[in-house]
């Protein structure tokens, strides 16, 4: 028996990386899976690895039309919505002295506006379920201060803000809201470890396990949120960094 048995779920940006990770999670521990991404040819290969649990629906998280056409999907071939996974983002670093204005809307509409579209439009199907979870990705950079991340970081508090809100308004339909904190994880396309060998001592230095953290340490955490195990938590930031904002 899964964690996720009979559950029907929705993860964005899961055509590679951590979203892959989890949508693989999420079928091996019993859930359907509607996989969401702009890279068609990797998303439709994953929900073919996958099989009959999942389908693969292109989507650009900013658009409200395709947030409608995955919703449906989800609706139409599995019955139902029980949780939404707003995995999908983008990164770039860069000083604040050298961001752009360009750069700077493109990571909140991405990062942020994707995210509260998610919210938005999976509100009526969760509700008509009696109930859910919806888990936000964030970062550690959405709860500390890193240079360069001022764009990004920014975009990722906000994920932060707005995940609490959510949780304040739906918590009267069951509907939990929780966000995911990463911190550097291998694996994912926004983290990779130095080649060299005492650069990557000296970084691991600062984290209390000293490693980065793998892509299936991430997926863990959200089938747990997603699961019937945690019906009582909701609003919550949950840290996975290996103990790295320790002393933040």
């Amino acid at each position: 028996m899964g964690q996720l048995d009979g559950k029907i779920a929705i993860i964005t940006g899961a055509a590679q990386g951590m979203g892959a990770s989890h949508a693989r999670h999420f079928v091996a521990e019993g859930a359907r899976v509607v996989l969401t991404d702009l890279q068609v040819e990797a998303g439709e290969a994953l929900a073919k690895e996958l099989g009959d649990p999942a389908v693969f629906v292109q989507q650009d998280v900013t658009s409200e039309q395709d947030w409608n056409t995955v919703v449906a999907a989800a609706i139409e071939r599995f019955g139902r919505l029980d949780a939404l996974v707003n995995n999908a983002a983008i990164h770039h670093t860069r000083s604040i002295e050298d961001e752009t204005a360009e750069g700077f809307r493109s990571l909140f509409d991405v990062n942020v506006v994707g995210t509260w579209w998610g919210i938005k439009k999976a509100i009526a199907p969760l509700r008509r379920a009696g109930g859910g979870a919806i888990v936000n990705l964030s970062s550690i950079a959405g709860m500390r201060g890193i240079p360069g991340h001022g764009a990004y970081g920014a975009s990722k508090w906000a994920v932060r803000g707005l995940t609490k809100v959510a949780a304040e308004e739906l918590g009267p339909y069951n509907i939990r809201v929780n966000s995911v904190h990463p911190g550097g994880i291998e694996g994912t396309g926004m983290f990779t470890a130095p080649s060299d060998a005492a650069v990557a001592e000296r970084m691991n230095r600062g984290i209390p396990l000293r490693r980065p953290g793998d892509v299936r340490e991430v997926s863990g955490l959200v089938v747990y949120l997603v699961s019937d195990a945690s019906t009582y938590i909701t609003g919550h930031e949950h840290v996975v960094d290996g103990g790295a904002i320790v002393w933040g």
